[in-house]
């Protein structure tokens, strides 16, 4: 438990971060690492629990991964070269190590059994594992294998033309990295479009995937050869920083190295039509993820509708975007939000939970949440339900609540921004 008492940061949160590595890009920069050909290096790599544990699975896999101060080198043998485990693989918090290891695991011809903490087992595993069986892998678990622990026999794939039942960046790239090792060429169909990071890593890597107007093309038998990656910022964790430069007075935050992949900054698009003041300075450079500089300022805010095709480019940023709205002007209503339920906590409740303990007037629906904004935030007692971002929004709350706030679990924060406590004491000085 930790006890955060920030009253004064009310003098206002001035400085410059840069921002750790991003979560999305770190797992798959040790996944592609491992399945491609020669020693890829790997700089900015975020050292949080969840890609750790990634780290951790294909070291058991039988892949030489190396760390220093400079990143991580990743002696990979392509996909052949993963041999069986002789240990389970525990993905422990991740749900993008489990899902993303299950679509290249089905392609392997040997057996492994998965599993994770008490919150990957209750996230839905069937959405991945009934395309897979459909691919020809074997695959069981509880229900059905619809829930770990997860055993898996990998073997020959065939080709599967597939529409995505739901927006979901992780069942996608699943069924991408299956059909890097089927055989033919496999059609996936987006319902909207969701994180471009596997496509992007497939290129990058010197394979080929074909996207257009969310349909996705992958031909099977594609050798990778590796690379060298340097991780842009996270924008799912610069978007703490963004909303507190933006809601606590007499501050201005430069943020470093953010990556603005198009299908990532949604919450910079939102926070832009609630009124921001806020400055984007892109990198100009050839790297395959867009890269630059944010500033945000103390603003003005006023309350906005979030739906449809924006909720898959900053589902992720939403427990934060629901304090942002606690003090804009008017009501923000977020809706088509469902997957917020499955997520490490189910967020529309833990966030509407968490926020009224502060003194928010907010309200959960079946797939949001209305928050009238202009509160004032009271101090008290909150969790963080082991969930990192509801953890890192509370304590950006804190900022601006009139007593103490006490944060319990903070711990949890180390999934995705292992020195969060550290970036947000240097702007409070």
């Amino acid at each position: 438990m930790e006890s955060i008492n920030l009253s004064q940061s009310l003098r206002g949160l001035l400085g410059t971060i840069e921002i750790p590595g991003d979560k999305s890009i770190s797992h798959r920069s040790v996944m592609f690492g491992s399945i491609a050909h020669g020693v890829t290096k790997v700089s900015n790599f975020l050292p949080g629990d969840d890609c750790l544990s990634t780290i951790s699975c294909f070291r058991k896999l039988g892949v030489k991964i190396e760390e220093n101060e400079e990143g991580l080198s990743i002696y990979g043998n392509g996909f052949d070269g993963l041999r069986e485990p002789n240990d389970i693989l525990d993905v422990g918090n991740s749900g993008t190590t489990i899902r993303l290891l299950m679509g290249i695991l089905a392609g392997r011809p040997f057996y492994s059994t998965l599993i994770g903490d008490h919150s990957i087992g209750k996230r839905p595993m069937t959405r991945v594992t009934g395309p897979l069986k459909t691919m020809g892998a074997q695959i069981d678990g509880r229900q059905n294998g619809g829930f770990t622990p997860l055993g898996i026999r990998g073997g020959s794939l065939n080709a599967i033309d597939y529409q995505l039942p739901v927006a979901s960046a992780q069942v996608k790239s699943a069924l991408i990295l299956a059909s890097l090792q089927a055989e033919g060429e496999s059609t996936i169909i987006e319902v909207a479009e969701t994180r471009d990071h596997t496509e992007r890593m497939i290129r990058k890597f010197g394979g080929e995937v074909l996207s257009d107007n969310r349909v996705i093309k992958v031909k099977g038998g594609q050798k990778l050869l590796a690379a060298n990656i340097h991780v842009p910022g996270d924008i799912s964790s610069a978007a703490f920083f963004l909303v507190a430069g933006a809601i606590v007075p007499n501050s201005e935050i430069v943020l470093k190295n953010v990556g603005l992949n198009p299908t990532r900054t949604g919450i910079l698009e939102v926070m832009e039509n609630m009124g921001a003041n806020i400055e984007i300075a892109p990198y100009q450079d050839n790297s395959f993820e867009p890269t630059g500089d944010v500033t945000i300022r103390t603003s003005g805010l006023k309350g906005t509708i979030i739906e449809g095709d924006l909720i898959p480019r900053l589902i992720d940023e939403i427990p934060i975007i629901a304090l942002l709205a606690t003090q804009a002007k008017g009501k923000t209503i977020i809706k088509d939000a469902a997957e917020l339920k499955v997520k490490e906590t189910n967020r529309i409740d833990t966030v509407v939970q968490e926020l009224t303990k502060l003194g928010a007037d907010i309200e959960a629906t079946e797939d949001g949440m209305i928050i009238n904004g202009g509160q004032t935030l009271t101090g008290g007692k909150v969790s963080s339900h082991g969930d990192h971002r509801i953890g890192m929004m509370l304590a950006i709350a804190a900022l601006i609540a009139n007593s103490e706030v006490e944060l319990e679990n903070p711990e949890a924060i180390s999934v995705s921004y292992p020195n969060f406590f550290a970036h947000l004491n240097s702007l409070t000085k």
